[in-house]
């Protein structure tokens, strides 16, 4: 990989994070006053389900924000190679970071989505199959298999970041008058997620073998 598109690449991660990141900590200023003193949000409000079920909410958002800051040093090839003993404990932690916001994902995303029964069975599809990636690239690892096990790693990360790309689409939908709030959200979960998944597939088949040698001297 050229020198230009890897800084493309991840100048377009870190992009994502951010926006992730900002909209995280939006959701908690505004949430968090109303949650401790126990005032209901606005009834239709976008965020009503976030301050009416903050245990079912922020064990999907504080995970995952955490998850998502983490996994990129996992996915360095430079940081990978100079702290590998680091790389191998992290990465328990970030498995039980993702699991923990995929579950709460489904728990609170499906039965609480904002745009409706569309949003809902994106929310089913996506973060079960984020849930299966994570899973599979345990299993891969646990079974000393570096490349399917980074592999199924990319695929799991390329979804959650498409919570970034979720929030672009449903601000070009506003930008451009082409639904409301609510109506914006069903199809931007389907567009972001997936245009990651197919990205994570195109570069997995482009780069089949990238950074994925089998190191089993150093395995445990």
């Amino acid at each position: 990989m050229t020198r230009g598109l890897a800084t493309a690449m991840w100048t377009a991660i870190l992009l994502l994070i951010a926006i992730v990141l900002v909209f995280a900590g939006m959701r908690v200023a505004d949430d968090l006053p109303l949650v401790v003193s126990g005032v209901p949000a606005e009834l239709g409000s976008f965020g009503e389900r976030y301050v009416a079920n903050p245990w079912l909410a922020y064990p999907h958002i504080v995970p995952g924000v955490l998850y998502l800051v983490g996994a990129p040093l996992q996915l360095s090839r430079r940081f990978r190679t100079r702290h590998f003993a680091f790389h191998r404990r992290f990465g328990r932690v970030l498995i039980v970071l993702g699991i923990t916001s995929g579950v709460f994902a489904l728990v609170f995303g499906v039965p609480f989505a904002f745009g409706g029964a569309w949003q809902s069975l994106a929310a089913a599809v996506f973060g079960s199959w984020f849930l299966v990636a994570l899973l599979l690239a345990f299993r891969a690892i646990r079974r000393r298999d570096v490349r399917m096990h980074r592999r199924w790693m990319i695929r799991a990360f390329a979804v959650g970041l498409g919570v970034g790309t979720i929030r672009i689409w449903v601000g070009l939908f506003a930008l451009l008058d082409l639904a409301s709030l609510r109506d914006s959200f069903a199809p931007a979960f389907w567009l972001g997620l997936s245009m990651h998944v197919l990205a994570a597939e195109a570069w997995l088949w482009w780069r089949p073998n990238a950074n994925g040698r089998p190191r089993r001297s150093v395995l445990p």
